[in-house]
């Protein structure tokens, strides 16, 4: 019977999948580091209060990618390329979802409406990565290789919704409400639609990988479908809602070392 622990376990049991799955969660994490703090840079003076909390978004997001390098290490298995078409945060970025690099790597700065953008962006994908987390944790959260790492990375990623919640509430208290629902729904549609583009190349390439035969490929595939035309037809409202988490501040403070995966 397929399963998202069946499965998981397949791909965390043979070397040549598990190099791919941690090369491309790295360079997804490392990516989400240099954003953050490019935009904690940026950030304008009349919001120079939030740059604690967006430099400590980068800095997890850094520590969630020497983890994943960390995990190879212990298989001495080096990162191998990130197939483009598994790059979710560049397509995310074609799509016109979040702040363009070009001008995150420039040295203006970041209006307020940048600002609001971002955290929208954020709210979205880390809504993803949250459940993803979740998933992982009650699926493996005692194994002993990645149990540790991933109960680590799911704490984090539940913090950064929090935070992502709580200032987009200020944010539109505000006034900057109508701004926040727009880019909502427009980051979650776009968000739904290469979730699923980057569900189907991953399990592609796993499936080679794996030698999985051709009926539990296309079984996998239909089931990635499924779920992308309920979060299309319904799912997506879950992405944009918004509420005042019970962990306020969840940014707040030096962002928590992990020395075991250095």
């Amino acid at each position: 019977m397929l399963s998202a622990r069946s499965l998981f376990q397949e791909i965390v049991d043979h070397d040549e999948s598990f190099q791919l799955f941690c090369s491309i969660a790295a360079s997804g994490e490392a990516q989400g580091g240099w954003e953050n703090a490019r935009i904690a840079a940026l950030v304008p003076e009349s919001m120079r209060d939030m740059a604690p909390k967006i430099t400590r978004h980068g800095t997890d997001e850094d520590k969630h990618g020497r983890i994943f390098h960390a995990l190879l290490r212990k298989r001495s298995l080096p990162a191998v390329p990130v197939p483009p078409e598994t790059d979710y945060t560049m397509l995310l970025e074609r799509r016109g979802i979040g702040l363009a690099h070009t001008k995150l790597r420039a040295d203006e700065p970041l209006s307020e409406r940048d600002i609001v953008v971002y955290l929208a962006h954020s709210r979205v994908t880390e809504q993803r990565a949250a459940d993803q987390m979740d998933m992982l944790v009650r699926n493996f959260g005692e194994h002993p290789e990645l149990g540790k790492a991933i109960r680590m990375i799911s704490n984090d990623e539940t913090n950064h919704l929090a935070y992502c919640h709580e200032e987009l509430l200020r944010l539109a208290r505000a006034g900057h409400g109508r701004t926040i629902q727009r880019v909502l729904r427009e980051s979650a549609l776009a968000e739904i639609a290469v979730y699923r583009e980057v569900s189907l190349a991953v399990m592609d390439h796993m499936g080679r990988i794996l030698k999985w035969p051709r009926p539990k490929a296309a079984a996998l595939a239909a089931g990635i479908r499924a779920v992308h035309g309920y979060e299309r037809f319904a799912g997506w409202h879950r992405m944009v809602s918004l509420a005042m988490p019970d962990h306020r501040n969840a940014l707040g403070g030096p962002a928590a070392t992990a020395p075991e995966f250095a």
